[in-house]
């Protein structure tokens, strides 16, 4: 008698219907949920200007096999009846009695004495007016907005794409402030500037790219 044989004799002579589940293609356990090429719609710049979709997607490494759940979930750490268990036990207990007593001293009409009277509507009002009148606007901090590299005819560009692109633009800022700075000390001395002069110019061009200023 072969396996779905016998669980379908078991099932009748226990009243019950049985599920079984046969394998899926590959040895999957449950049914395939990738898209399929056609319905991929995220895309990826592949270089001159090009753009093709993602995929397709690599099968898993565990195909076919059931996880335990000691791999995924979080086991007890410390046995039951543990001083942990208890303590938690008794703080529960505690808060059972605090609440039953504020019940039986509401139920009465005696109020507790470590309750605090609820203040009133109006003097909230007021307050709140007081907090709002005196807080002072706070400025928020310039947030920073990642810059969106394009190809010239729009499509996006590939990681050493964009690593060109970002290197000839910082040579032609670091050009043009070498230009200035060498341009001010000509106009203010009457001469170019030499050895160490021009090595010290230099170097406050780059740091100055370098930084943004």
């Amino acid at each position: 008698m072969s396996i779905c044989e016998e669980v379908e004799d078991k099932s009748k002579r226990l009243g019950f219907a049985a599920t079984i589940k046969t394998a899926q293609a590959g040895g999957r356990v449950r049914p395939e949920r990738k898209k399929t090429p056609a319905e991929i719609r995220r895309m990826k710049a592949v270089g001159g200007g090009k753009m093709e979709p993602v995929g397709p997607y690599k099968p898993r490494k565990d195909i076919g096999s059931q996880r335990d759940s000691s791999t995924r979930q979080q086991q007890p750490e410390q046995e039951r009846g543990s001083a942990r268990e208890r303590q938690l036990a008794a703080a529960k207990a505690e808060r059972a009695a605090a609440a039953r007593a504020r019940a039986a001293a509401k139920k009465g009409g005696s109020a507790t004495t470590t309750e605090k009277p609820k203040a009133k509507p109006k003097d909230l009002s007021k307050e709140a007016s007081k907090l709002l009148s005196t807080k002072k606007a706070e400025e928020k901090p310039a947030t920073r907005t990642n810059r969106q590299w394009r190809t010239e005819t729009g499509a996006g560009m590939t990681p050493s794409e964009r690593a060109k692109a970002r290197q000839k633009e910082k040579a032609e800022k670091l050009k043009a402030r070498k230009a200035e700075l060498i341009k001010d000390f000509t106009e203010k001395n009457g001469r170019p500037p030499k050895g160490k002069e021009k090595t010290q110019l230099l170097g406050l061009a780059h740091s100055t790219v370098k930084s943004g200023v």
